[in-house]
């Protein structure tokens, strides 16, 4: 296990619980403190047999004690159990209930790493909002892109947002235990569930996928979709199917299917752009070929073809595809006490072999407040240098596009020194951009602190100075299709013979084993075949009329969390070999990443279907409602019957609080239209701040709609600086850029050189790193084997 050595204090909970549980699944020692009676989200719905789903999901694999906070003995041992732990993680304010306060310990105990989570951080105007998954869709920026051109945005399913944000929280820590490991001193981090949705889910200042860059334009978008069909869905005899046309070569696969149609012979039509312009003619063609086939014969069709495509399965079918069974990605187990249902396992897979589920979340006091493992090893103290934690680490980065792109800037931004070594003929599909413009916005984003060297992999000579780097390098990221890496002569065991410390990190679409794991595999598609896409669905009776119901093309989960799933792989992997010395190969499927993202909706349904136990659902309903103003929306969270009289309190009409229509959370839901006219009529005559402003304070979840320009000026993320100008010698005005992954006490936010052109470092690095002398770089330019932007 690759967290084995580390001691975490678990003091968190709700939706924090997920943060832990990362670093359960990946081996340490995770100690739940509950107080007498244990934990209220036990039973906190949707629930099973009684028990709460989300608790039995965010709890596995944990031991879990009982110490009362109003006894000095416990609260003295609570204090003793934080100084012997090397990480403490805090939500909503438990700690504070023990006499501890996280900053405090950081101060007392200088090798200990601690975390509080919260929704909006611990200062700023909203630090005392109340959020849900809605809430932080519609700031983030999310919810401006979700939806038809007009009328009323789609909220992106409930749970994405929180996983995401549980992700960031799990990789802003172990960042912050590596430094520690290496110098000594821990840090304090106050954590921002809020900041992390903004900067991890679909960020509006980061890495848009290639599509993108080749059509963004440079103004500043108010964020309503200009077109939902990007990665275009056709209906068929049984469903429906997506397709993820990218390269000329998939184009001409694509084309060929259609019988090649003369008036697409142009070659202009091998650019995404001209493609674009022409997709009201084109997808003519295809819609008539899909229309009489099954979503299997389709798929088979168009991998024959070798055309990105997936069927657009439900949940249910997703979670009981022969594919995630045969990989053991879905298991049976006892998720609450007597009840054995189909759950997802987890995000990792190490060395082959599945790092996840291992045992249900125990009861209350199933376990002495005592640490399992040994004492936190003692690290003299070192010169942390700049602060960054993996300054000094190398890293040899093969990854493309979006989540390739994220896994290393990730690491480049804490310190790492990061090649992206590419090949002349086949460049990052980021570097597409529009015509005269040099790189893409999202190139720059995903690729600032990084080298760039030039290299032929496929020849016999780039081989050679690729094995020579691998010797000098800690770590190798890929996220090519599966056997990619092996055909250029470097799978797992040529990369360890070469350098038996050696990292090696890699993710796919679908998995590098299982009946998908050939597909050819992009986020569209992704979310297809999980059952995301049915999820991202407007409400009932609310879809546009004319087109399917789906709305998640401008979207590009799972890619950049995926990212940061596998970058927190990649560090367990590599604080693992700090303890043992030797390399390790993770690997992240993306399909993976997605169905434990909505685990919670997954299991629930599941769980439904099999019928064995009752399933109770929540009373949770998030409507958007119109504000004044030009296309203006407001997001309120309804979650129990005390959110819905201070509704009715605020709306000047208690007597809607008696009203039958409404009287719980399935009255409500049944009622879902009746109730929103009655708020649209309150919101429709006040602009959305302000009517969110109006509803926090009186303690509802609520949240005007952010559009992509207003996120730097947002005034929560402009206080906690969340974003800085990030100035690029090939954009005439700086970009707005994440300034890190969480506000840290000691690590200071990330620098921002610029993204290089391809091959724009190859001379330097061929010189420093590889003692190559001018005239055999020359030589290697001049046949071939390498290339340099400056010729």
């Amino acid at each position: 296990m690759l967290l084995e050595s580390v001691r975490v204090l678990d003091l968190s909970g709700g939706d924090a619980d997920a943060v832990t549980r990362v670093f359960a699944d990946l081996g340490a020692d995770v100690l739940k403190i509950e107080p007498p009676g244990g934990d209220a989200a036990r039973t906190a719905a949707p629930t099973l047999a009684g028990a709460g789903i989300p608790f039995g999901l965010h709890n596995a694999n944990k031991r879990a004690a009982v110490l009362d906070p109003d006894a000095e003995a416990d609260r003295r041992r609570l204090a003793e159990l934080a100084a012997g732990a090397d990480i403490v993680v805090d939500s909503n304010g438990r700690a504070a209930a023990y006499g501890l306060d996280c900053a405090a310990l950081t101060d007392r105990h200088r090798h200990l790493v601690a975390v509080t989570v919260s929704d909006f951080g611990t200062d700023g105007p909203r630090a005392s909002w109340r959020a849900t998954d809605a809430v932080f869709y519609a700031l983030s920026g999310a919810l401006s892109r979700s939806g038809p051109t007009h009328g009323t945005p789609v909220l992106p399913p409930t749970g994405i947002a929180s996983a995401t944000a549980a992700v960031q929280a799990a990789w802003a820590t172990l960042a912050a235990y590596y430094r520690r490991l290496r110098c000594g001193v821990g840090d304090y981090l106050d954590f921002s569930r809020f900041d992390a949705v903004a900067v991890g889910l679909d960020p509006v200042f980061g890495t848009h996928g290639q599509t993108a860059a080749a059509q963004r334009a440079p103004e500043r978008w108010r964020g309503r979709p200009r077109n939902q069909d990007a990665y275009p869905i056709f209906a068929c005899r049984d469903g429906y199917v997506r397709i993820c046309v990218m390269s000329p070569r998939q184009w001409h696969g694509l084309r060929a299917w259609l019988g090649e149609p003369e008036r697409f012979q142009d070659p202009k039509f091998d650019r995404i752009g001209a493609r674009f312009a022409a997709w009201p003619q084109i997808s003519e063609l295809v819609a008539a070929l899909f229309a009489d086939r099954t979503r299997a014969e389709l798929v088979a069709a168009g991998q024959s073809h070798r055309v990105p495509i997936a069927a657009v399965l439900d949940p249910a079918e997703a979670l009981t595809s022969d594919h995630f069974r045969a990989v053991g990605a879905i298991a049976d187990v006892e998720l609450v006490p007597g009840v054995d249902t189909a759950v997802p396992v987890g995000y990792f897979t190490v060395e082959g072999a599945r790092a996840g589920f291992r045992t249900p979340a125990p009861a209350p006091g199933a376990d002495r407040p005592d640490w399992a493992t040994g004492a936190p090893a003692t690290v003299p103290d070192a010169d942390p240098g700049n602060g960054r934690p993996f300054t000094g680490l190398r890293i040899l980065d093969l990854g493309i596009i979006v989540a390739g792109g994220e896994t290393s800037r990730l690491f480049a931004d804490l310190g790492a020194e990061v090649i992206k070594v590419e090949s002349a003929e086949h460049p990052d599909g980021l570097r597409q951009t529009r015509p005269g413009q040099p790189m893409s916005e999202s190139f720059a984003w995903a690729h600032r602190n990084s080298a760039a060297l030039g290299l032929d992999l496929r020849s016999a000579e780039g081989a050679a100075l690729f094995e020579r780097l691998v010797a000098e390098s800690d770590a190798v990221f890929a996220n090519f299709k599966p056997g990619t890496l092996a055909g250029l002569g470097f799978d797992h065991a040529r990369l360890r013979a070469l350098n038996p410390r050696i990292v090696l990190a890699e993710s796919s679409a679908f998995g590098d084993t299982g009946p998908w794991s050939d597909r050819m595999g992009y986020g569209p598609l992704v979310r297809a075949t999980t059952g995301v896409t049915r999820l991202w669905t407007a409400p009932d009776g609310t879809a546009e009329s004319g087109r399917h119901p789906f709305y998640d093309a401008t979207t590009i989960f799972p890619d950049h969390v995926a990212g940061r799933v596998t970058a927190i792989a990649a560090l367990a992997a590599l604080i693992h070999r700090h303890h043992r010395g030797a390399g390790v190969r993770v690997h992240i499927a993306q399909t993976e990443v997605a169905v434990n993202q909505l685990a919670v909706h997954y299991v629930t349904e599941a769980a439904r279907r099999d019928g064995t136990a009752a399933v109770s659902d929540g009373a949770d309903l998030h409507l958007v409602s119109p504000a004044a103003g030009d296309d203006e929306w407001c997001v309120v969270s309804i979650c129990d019957d005390v959110d819905w009289r201070a509704i009715t309190a605020v709306l000047g009409r208690p007597e809607l609080a008696d009203d039958p229509r409404f009287a719980d959370g399935a009255a409500r839901r049944a009622h879902r239209a009746e109730l929103t006219a009655q708020l649209s009529d309150w919101t429709s005559r006040r602009p959305p701040s302000a009517a969110a402003t109006e509803l926090q304070a009186a303690g509802i979840a609520a949240a005007p709609m952010n559009r992509p320009p207003e996120l730097a000026e947002d005034p929560q993320l402009h206080h906690r600086k969340v974003f800085a100008d990030m100035v690029h010698p090939l954009f005439d005005t700086p970009l707005p850029a994440e300034t890190g992954p969480a506000r840290y006490r000691r690590i200071p936010a990330a620098p921002t050189r610029p993204a290089p052109l391809a091959g724009a470092d190859t001379r330097r690095i061929c010189s420093a790193v590889l003692g190559l002398p001018a005239a055999e770089i020359e030589r290697l330019i001049e046949a071939r084997v390498l290339f340099s932007a400056t010729g």
